[in-house]
């Protein structure tokens, strides 16, 4: 299988403390990876580091390699294109100070594309992939901040997808949204599975269990299984600690 992203002995610490521990695995063409644990696992540390936003963090070292498209991430000058290959969406919005349209229309526009009828439609686009054309269609002009919790973290998701990323990491994307619109987003995560590949970190184990191709389980800093998500979810984990996990004995 086609390997979109290589992690090879992958370990951070903060100030000497380790919370990222030998980490090795790949991300496939064309899969949803999703990564589930409890809390202070280093889920959302992991993300950081694939596209080198965990360099913003004082006092964070790394060690291992990551590898895009066999090409170290650790070598790139350019961590602007880095950071558009590999896509972010946190768990909290954050939006530009812009308005709805030019929160999208910002990286079209950075590429060097000036012709309006195209912008536009790359906007309407994207805004239809993160489920919110329709609710914002008629007031593009507004500030993105005055949409709410879940309607600026949807404008996230689009500003992402302008990008045109490779890889798109989510970390916890429907915790401000509503259950329905959750459930609609993951449809269009679904289609983009043949667009792109996606590392979902989830909280909910049965988002990871629907959308997952894989699914690794992190504890501690520590990769305790990856695979298949159906032999995961199904009782036949390696781990008793990962089925514990599942199960809810603890989290």
């Amino acid at each position: 299988m086609n390997k979109r992203l290589e992690v090879r002995n992958l370990s951070l610490s903060y100030s000497g403390n380790r919370v990222l521990h030998d980490l090795s695995f790949d991300v496939h063409a064309n899969e949803i990876l999703s990564i589930i644990g409890p809390a202070q696992s280093g889920k959302s540390s992991l993300l950081r580091c694939l596209n080198r936003t965990i360099d913003f963090t004082p006092h964070a070292s790394t060690s291992g390699n990551v590898l895009l498209n066999g090409a170290s991430v650790s070598g790139k000058t350019d961590l602007g294109a880095l950071r558009r290959s590999i896509g972010m969406v946190s768990p909290l919005p954050v939006g530009l100070p812009l308005s709805i349209f030019e929160n999208v229309a910002f990286a079209p526009r950075c590429a060097g594309i000036s012709n309006r009828e195209q912008i536009a439609e790359t906007v309407e686009h994207c805004l239809r992939r993160a489920v919110l054309w329709d609710e914002v269609k008629d007031r593009l002009s507004l500030p993105g901040t005055h949409l709410s919790g879940g309607q600026q973290q949807r404008l996230t998701l689009a500003r992402a997808l302008s990008h045109k990323p490779e890889i798109l990491c989510l970390d916890e994307f429907s915790i401000a949204i509503d259950p329905v619109t959750t459930m609609r987003i993951e449809e269009v995560l679904k289609e983009l599975q043949s667009e792109l590949s996606i590392i979902l970190v989830t909280n909910l184990t049965q988002q990871a269990r629907r959308l997952g191709g894989r699914t690794m389980f992190l504890l501690k800093g520590e990769m305790i299984e990856i695979g298949p998500t159906d032999k995961i979810f199904s009782g036949n984990a390696q781990d008793s600690r990962t089925a514990g996990f599942i199960d809810g004995n603890f989290g």
